[in-house]
């Protein structure tokens, strides 16, 4: 696709969005919601399809048990590539359970302080970024910094930037939310600037560390920094609605994994096997342990539920900013888990 076509076709989304999700969301998520649970996962994620998805991979893993691996629909629609539950897909913000390891490690080994402010690790972002010598490492990490969303930025979806630098300066020069440590709202910054933050102090790239500190200890082999680092065909098609063509050559930014990959991460975070005792308690006065990812042509949810001791991860790759797609997304996944819990029930 044409550069200046996706730039065109997101901008008239991006503006009519909202108006065609006041007309299509009701009926359409009323309909998931009140069919008759199947009796299988795989049915069930077969069933998703006719959520208006084009594809959709779910990964099961129930302690005690193989892991389950489950698709429908389409890996490559225009190549007509069935899904395939192992495929690589863009996982967004599930990285940040990842960088919140990261912080975690490099606190527990004194190399960083939670305490520590912005203005001490970046003096060179002092007037650029309001309350710099008031936001604290833990602020950044719990999105109770105050400082503006780069993502909020329509330019961010229309001509990606090219770099960390180009991608901070959308958040600079602006004025802040809210007073640091006030309130909460989720800002991509704060990550931003904890990769910078792990890249400074390690001396490393982000994604070396990670791989270094999470990925060689737990023998995951299909989790990457970016697209830039995979052969693309593994990599599952990602489709905007209302745009035909795949866009998933479009580099927004974001991790590369295999949904048995988030799986196996997500496990050893909840069951204490990834983290020391003490790196245990910092992370978890710091973070959550699940979370869900969305960019444009993807959408994830990865999830540890502990009645059930089972890991589910869902991945779709089908996604509208403003639409009704995310709400199908849990449907479909809360469906998944129903269907499990009745199994072990």
């Amino acid at each position: 696709m044409k550069a200046t076509t996706l730039k065109r076709i997101i901008q008239m989304l991006l503006f009519s969005g909202t108006i065609l999700s006041m007309f299509f969301v009701p009926w359409t998520i009323i309909w998931a919601w009140i069919q008759p649970l199947p009796d299988s996962v795989q049915q069930q994620t077969t069933e998703a399809i006719d959520y208006g998805f084009d594809g959709i991979i779910v990964y099961v893993d129930q302690a005690g048990k193989e892991p389950e691996f489950y698709a429908a629909g389409w890996h490559d629609r225009d190549k007509k590539i069935p899904a395939d539950p192992k495929a690589l897909f863009k996982i967004a913000s599930i990285s940040k359970l990842y960088d919140a390891v990261a912080i975690t490690r490099l606190v527990y080994e004194g190399r960083l302080s939670l305490e520590g402010t912005l203005a001490s690790y970046f003096p060179e972002l002092v007037g650029r970024i309001e309350n710099t010598d008031r936001i604290t490492l833990r602020m950044l990490v719990q999105h109770r910094s105050g400082i503006p969303n780069f993502t909020d930025d329509p330019s961010f979806w229309i001509d990606p930037p090219q770099g960390s630098q180009e991608t901070l300066a959308l958040a600079l020069d602006l004025p802040a939310q809210f007073e640091p440590g006030e309130a909460y709202a989720y800002s991509n910054t704060n990550y931003l600037l904890l990769t910078l933050l792990i890249e400074k102090t390690t001396g490393m790239s982000k994604h070396e560390f990670i791989t270094e500190s999470i990925l060689t200890p737990l023998g995951l082999h299909n989790t990457y920094g970016s697209i830039h680092e995979i052969e693309m065909d593994r990599l599952m098609s990602g489709y905007y609605v209302g745009v035909d063509e795949d866009i998933k050559s479009v580099d927004y930014g974001s991790m590369v994994a295999s949904a048995e990959d988030v799986g196996v991460f997500l496990r050893a975070l909840n069951d204490g096997s990834l983290l020391s005792e003490e790196e245990q308690k910092i992370y978890s006065s710091i973070y959550v342990y699940e979370h869900t990812g969305l960019i444009a042509g993807y959408q994830s949810i990865a999830k540890y539920h502990r009645d059930i001791d089972t890991v589910v991860i869902q991945f779709v790759n089908t996604a509208h900013f403003e639409g009704y797609t995310w709400s199908l997304a849990e449907i479909a996944y809360n469906r998944v888990v129903r269907i499990l819990k009745k199994r072990k029930g």
